[in-house]
């Protein structure tokens, strides 16, 4: 019986992945040395944080002449760029299809990591939720999926699509954990911009809104980061399209600011670690950071947030705020949460599954 080499560890794949996406290209890795199981392993991490073809890509000068490798390389992209024009072919359709409607509709999260795609399609509408029910069970023939505790709080419906292997997650009328980002949410649309993508055109959320949106999933609910936020964020940064005076203002108003601030923070200090610079934040934006990425871990491969005390500060802060301003409505929502998180937990401990809640 061959004994073959165990993969390596995934926080050793996770700095190989970093330092391609991320170093100077004289301090990029090679896959010349690495074997298929090693292969393998990267490619999944990469797959769960959303960077393979941009990973693949960068790899792929590296590999002229070894003819091994080079199939490896090539069958895993053709692989990921199937799935992905197949998704983006189908978002295409269900984008026109509400503004043939009449209804608002703005592509969020799924389309930031371009070249990349996630595991799911998002949208956001301000349309009715019996408007967009009918237009996806009809028009799709979408099956529409049991709603969590959690889902039905913060607005969300998810539609199974036959030939789209990708769930559609509409977010609809509201965003956050609980759904107690209305205002925020409801402005979306009319802030969208357009991009040209594969030759299509899809509307996606200004540049202050994706920020907003990252965070609100990151620290506000996830509490962790994948690759690809890393990266999507600081291309961001540098672009030059985000006003952070607008920023800091929008979010203030949504009382995430702290929580933005602390975002771009860890997203700042993970880009030093294999840039060697920081991103220019201003000095406004590193003042008001609760912690920076001193305090971010590798686990389960992800980058995670600690929870107590950190994030747990930045949900208090965000309620606080909600109760200064007389917003009793999402303060009742959001003061829901930690009921919501201990009755997952629970569900999880007694059932190995938190589904219908979260």
């Amino acid at each position: 019986m061959t004994n073959r080499p165990a993969p390596p560890p995934a926080k050793e794949l996770m700095a190989d992945l970093s330092r391609l996406l991320l170093a100077p290209q004289s301090q990029q890795p090679s896959l010349r040395q690495m074997d298929r199981s090693r292969f393998a392993a990267l490619v999944d991490l990469a797959s769960s944080n959303h960077v393979i073809i941009r990973s693949l890509r960068l790899l792929r000068p590296t590999m002229l002449g070894d003819q091994e490798h080079t199939f490896w390389l090539n069958e895993a992209l053709e692989t990921e760029e199937e799935r992905i024009g197949n998704a983006v072919s189908y978002l295409a359709d269900i984008v026109s299809a509400f503004e043939r409607k009449g209804l608002d509709v703005t592509v969020m999260k799924s389309l930031d990591h371009w070249p990349d795609l996630g595991s799911d399609l998002d949208l956001y509408t301000n349309a009715p939720a019996t408007a967009v029910c009918e237009l996806m069970t009809t028009r799709f023939r979408a099956e529409i999926a049991a709603r969590s505790w959690g889902d039905r709080l913060a607005g969300k419906w998810n539609f199974n699509i036959p030939g789209l292997p990708e769930p559609v997650e509409c977010h609809i009328g509201r965003l956050g954990q609980t759904g107690e980002q209305r205002v925020l949410a409801s402005r979306l649309p009319a802030r969208a911009r357009i991009v040209e993508l594969a030759g299509l055109s899809f509307p996606v959320p200004a540049a202050s809104d994706r920020i907003m949106i990252s965070t609100l999933q990151r620290m506000y609910r996830h509490f962790y980061f994948r690759l690809c936020d890393i990266v999507d964020s600081a291309e961001l940064v540098t672009s030059g399209l985000l006003d952070f005076d607008e920023l800091r203002h929008s979010a203030q108003a949504a009382g995430i600011w702290e929580g933005v601030a602390t975002y771009l923070m860890i997203v700042s200090d993970y880009v030093r670690q294999y840039r060697g610079t920081d991103l220019e934040l201003p000095e406004f934006v590193r003042s008001s950071a609760r912690f920076g990425g001193d305090l971010v871990f590798f686990r389960r491969d992800f980058l995670r947030v600690p929870i107590l005390p950190q994030s747990a500060g930045l949900y208090s802060t965000q309620l606080t705020g909600l109760l200064r301003r007389r917003e009793l409505h999402s303060s009742a929502r959001l003061g829901l949460l930690p009921w919501l998180a201990t009755a997952a937990a629970v569900g999880q401990k007694l059932t190995g599954s938190d589904k219908g809640i979260w």
